[in-house]
């Protein structure tokens, strides 16, 4: 099994990643998507904290269980989201809530209409209850503990740490998922009734923190996994390949190697403390927009290259084309387009950003 290397002098072979690759293996076919959250328990080197200097090898294992299982790598990503979130801000000075070590996080942060989640009570240290609905709600009744924005005010988010599960009122609702893609990861809507919540940082700070777009950057690294996986099927013609299918090859790799540098150099970034505020929010922005447009580049000559065979014959390879197309939808395509030249323009007024 081979990692999805995020330089070329990386090594791959006797690093953590391997370790991680390993034990995703051992996972049995069909088992619970949250079995994959073992990786984060049993392999912690392999997950560092973004920021902290070692952003690269987070992104490296993300991208590398990807390129094996988008399923996992999707499971795993909100989970670690969570854990750099409690860990900014407990940085911050901010109060977090004590937990075991096998809690399982999700983020629930996504808005939708007609629904809304509405904190009421008291302030920092408790009293604090939850009532409404919450969409898009992944994995909600596997896990024991998720992140929750909710509102505080008419105008204004907050994030709260809430247990799950029916004991504090939290209940998951019917989900019309009905996905082709990552069907073992269904998001759908939860209902909370005075569930009971403790606040993670002050109103607004979710959205805020350097954080926030160090964990959009990590979702791309997992898109690339995901499109390492689908362009490795590729080799696997079984036939020598004509100039035809060396073109393919040669545009597939192309597009790899600039998302791949991409993540690379935003890596660098994050860890020498050059993506925060404004600088982060349009790394971010640029980061999921070279990497999302290279995934979708290698769906299509994939696709071009291998025909219908393998997307109506090969199980494991039309499930991985089906899970990246999904994913990818996170990227919000030509409106992170505007939102990225809205920015550039409102911080350069007088003159090119290049």
């Amino acid at each position: 099994m081979t990692g999805a290397v995020l330089l070329a002098h990386d090594p791959i072979g006797t690093s953590p990643v391997e370790s991680v690759l390993e034990t995703l293996t051992g996972l049995t076919d069909g088992a619970e998507p949250t079995a994959a959250l073992a990786l984060v328990r049993r392999h912690p080197d392999a997950f560092p904290l973004p920021g902290g200097g070692a952003t690269r090898s987070l992104w490296q294992t993300l991208a590398s269980v990807a390129a094996v299982s988008l399923t996992a790598a999707r499971t795993v990503e909100p989970h670690l989201d969570a854990l750099a979130i409690l860990s900014e801000a407990r940085s911050a000075g901010h109060p977090v809530p004590v937990t075991g070590d096998d809690a399982t996080w999700g983020v629930f942060a996504a808005e939708g209409p007609g629904v809304r989640l509405v904190a009421t009570g008291a302030g920092e240290h408790g009293g604090v209850r939850l009532s409404g609905t919450k969409p898009w709600c992944s994995l909600a009744g596997s896990l024991s503990h998720a992140l929750v924005t909710a509102w505080d005010s008419e105008t204004t988010r907050r994030l709260y740490a809430v247990p799950l599960g029916p004991s504090n009122g939290v209940t998951v609702q019917p989900s019309a998922w009905h996905a082709r893609g990552l069907a073992d990861v269904p998001s759908g809507p939860v209902a909370f009734e005075h569930s009971e919540a403790v606040p993670v940082g002050p109103p607004g700070w979710y959205l805020e923190r350097p954080g926030f777009a160090w964990g959009g950057m990590g979702v791309a690294a997992v898109w690339y996994g995901g499109a390492v996986g689908v362009a490795r099927r590729l080799l696997r013609t079984g036939r020598a390949p004509d100039q035809l299918a060396q073109m393919h090859i040669g545009a597939v790799d192309a597009s790899l190697w600039a998302a791949r540098a991409t993540l690379s150099e935003a890596a660098t970034q994050v860890d020498r403390g050059r993506a925060t505020g404004d600088a982060g929010a349009a790394l971010a922005l640029r980061v999921r927009h070279v990497v999302a447009r290279a995934a979708e580049t290698v769906l299509e000559h994939v696709g071009h290259a291998t025909g219908p065979a393998p997307l109506a014959l090969e199980d494991d390879h039309a499930g991985r084309v089906a899970d990246l197309q999904l994913y990818l939808r996170q990227e919000h395509a030509e409106r992170d387009e505007a939102a990225l030249g809205r920015h550039l323009l409102e911080g350069h007024p007088s003159g090119a950003p290049w």
